[in-house]
């Protein structure tokens, strides 16, 4: 059963486990209000592989939460991540992931953007 993420003013918090169910895409930009890049949690069934795609202009950058998952690049490297694993790919780059597992989900979490390093801009409070 999904829940409501818990907002306050100038944040929000919530958990991947609360934003869906079963395989496929846990929205996270829209119910957390992020603007500033697109976010998705995905869940993959056991055995998976999702189609081969690319990007426009949006730079994505994975990481694995749950499981072990195949990443197919479109220069016919494989790279195979269990959790913690991360991986950053260009637009262009044709790519397809695979879960590896013929009995369990795997969960990735998936940050995409195109503008830029904001670099440093943090500021430490008293």
């Amino acid at each position: 059963m999904s829940k409501d993420p818990i907002k306050g003013d100038g944040w929000a918090v919530a958990s991947v486990h609360d934003l869906g169910e079963g395989p496929g895409f846990r929205k996270v930009r829209a119910p957390l209000g992020v603007t500033a890049f697109g976010v998705n949690a995905v869940v993959i069934p056991p055995g998976y592989t999702t189609p081969r795609h690319f990007h426009d202009r949006q730079q994505e950058l994975y990481l694995v939460l749950e499981g072990e998952i195949e990443f197919e690049f479109g220069d016919g490297q494989t790279q195979t991540l269990g959790r913690g694993g991360i991986a950053r790919v260009d637009p262009s780059t044709h790519r397809r992931l695979r879960n590896t597992s013929d009995s369990a989900e795997a969960m990735y979490f998936c940050v995409g953007g195109d503008g830029g390093y904001v670099g440093r801009d943090g500021h430490a409070l008293d």
